[in-house]
Parts: structure tokens; C-alpha cells; sequence
């Protein structure tokens, strides 16, 4: 009868028995390395730092258009204005004052040829007056004739004290336009004497108690037509 028996190691193949050899020795290997590094006698060897230069190939065209937008951003955000906060304005009390009054201008401007013609010098003596036409001595306000006046009746002191400047000495010279009843409208200041003493003035306002004929031409009344007026007072 044949015999059978169990095999061993030695029957096997040799290249079987080598590499079984060697994965038992890299196991012992391997755990007496991991064995070292629990006690802290060896260390795990570290991956080497890579030295490799990196260099982003971007399309310049790309690289250029993000630099002008960020210039672009910059320079906008430089001259953005700085909005200020309003001011704050504390309501007061509104003040209502009257408008001013304009100054009162009684007198008229006359050219120097206007000044000479109104010359007292070359006025008619008080009631004096001819059948003939009426005199011309100058020129109204807007230029019209300008005549001599013939007193109707000569105003009385107390006509005149009432408005002339009390002690005053001098005359006043006015213009004024003849009305119906001989009754004079619209007088104008012309000139007064001594300069500055209001009597042209006086002499103005008094006039609406003045009779004074309206001047004549062709033998007919011109009323409406302008009369010179000169009121002179002497203290005494």
C-alpha cells in the first residue's frame, strides 16, 4: 500500500520559500519602524518641499483691461465730490418793515438856456400888463411857452406868512398852469434866493390861493398855458 505524509517547507519550490522570506522580513521590518516612531525614537520622513516656479500665463490683453478698470475705480473714487449735510437753519421771527418812502422831488431840471430865460432880472414890474399878447420868458416843464404872469389879484401877507419861513429874507420863483377863475394847478420850483432856504418851496404851496390872469395871444385866454410866478419878501 502506498503511504501518504504531510508536507513541509522544504518540499516547496525555492522561489516560493524566497519570497516568503523576504514579506516576512519587510513585516518585521515595517513594524519595528512604526515601533521606533510611537517611542519618538525615529521620525517619519517628511515630503520634500517643492522648489517648482509657477507662472500664471494670462493673455495680456486681459492682464491690461483689469489694470485700466481698477485705475478707472481709483480715479472715481478720488474725485467723488464730498456731499457736505446742509446747514441748519434756525427759523427767526420775520421782521416786516414798511417800504421806503421815495424822495420827494417837487422841482423840475432845467437846461441852462431854460435857467436864463427864468433870469428875475428881465421880469415885469407886480401888475403890470399889456393889451397886447403876453410876454414869453422861457420854457415850461415839457417844453411848452412859458409866460410872464399878470396878477388877477396880488396875494396878501396873510396868504404868504402862513408858509413862509418865519425871519425869512429873499424870493422864490415858480412855474405854474393856469386854470379857470384865474386859478393856478401843477407848480414847479424854478429857483429861490438865498440858496438853500426853502422859499421856492413856500412860494409852491401857497399857490393854490393865487389869482393869476391866464397869458393872452391874438386876444384869446390860453389857459392851461404855463405862467412864471415870483413872491418876494422883505422883513421889516
Amino acid at each position: 500500500m502506498p503511504a501518504y505524509r504531510l508536507s513541509s517547507p522544504l518540499d516547496r519550490a525555492p522561489l516560493r520559500r524566497r519570497a516568503s522570506s523576504f514579506a516576512l522580513a519587510l513585516a518585521i521590518n515595517v513594524g519595528l519602524l512604526l515601533l521606533l516612531i510611537e517611542l519618538g525614537v525615529a521620525t517619519a520622513p517628511q515630503q520634500q518641499r517643492s522648489h517648482a516656479l509657477t507662472i500664471d500665463l494670462l493673455p495680456e490683453s486681459r492682464s491690461a483691461s483689469t489694470q485700466q478698470t481698477q485705475q478707472k475705480a481709483e480715479h472715481q473714487q478720488a474725485n467723488r465730490p464730498v456731499v457736505k449735510p446742509p446747514p441748519i437753519v434756525i427759523p427767526m421771527k420775520p421782521t416786516i418793515a414798511a417800504p421806503p418812502k421815495p424822495p420827494a422831488q417837487p422841482w423840475i431840471e432845467m437846461s441852462k438856456d431854460q435857467l436864463a430865460a427864468a433870469d428875475i432880472s428881465k421880469l415885469p414890474a407886480g401888475g403890470a400888463g399889456g393889451a397886447g399878447d403876453s410876454e414869453v420868458v422861457g420854457r415850461g416843464p415839457n417844453g411848452e411857452a412859458l409866460y410872464a404872469a399878470e396878477w388877477a389879484r396880488e396875494p396878501t401877507d396873510a396868504e404868504i406868512s402862513g408858509y413862509w419861513p418865519r425871519h425869512a429874507t429873499g424870493w422864490g420863483l415858480v412855474a405854474c398852469k393856469t386854470m379857470a377863475d384865474n386859478r393856478v394847478e401843477d407848480c414847479v420850483e424854478l429857483d429861490q434866493s438865498p440858496r438853500g432856504s426853502h422859499l421856492a418851496s413856500a412860494v409852491r404851496q401857497a399857490a393854490w390861493q393865487f389869482r393869476v390872469r391866464p397869458p393872452r395871444k391874438g386876444g384869446r385866454a390860453l389857459i392851461g398855458a404855463w405862467v412864471r410866478i415870483l413872491i418876494e419878501v422883505e422883513s421889516g
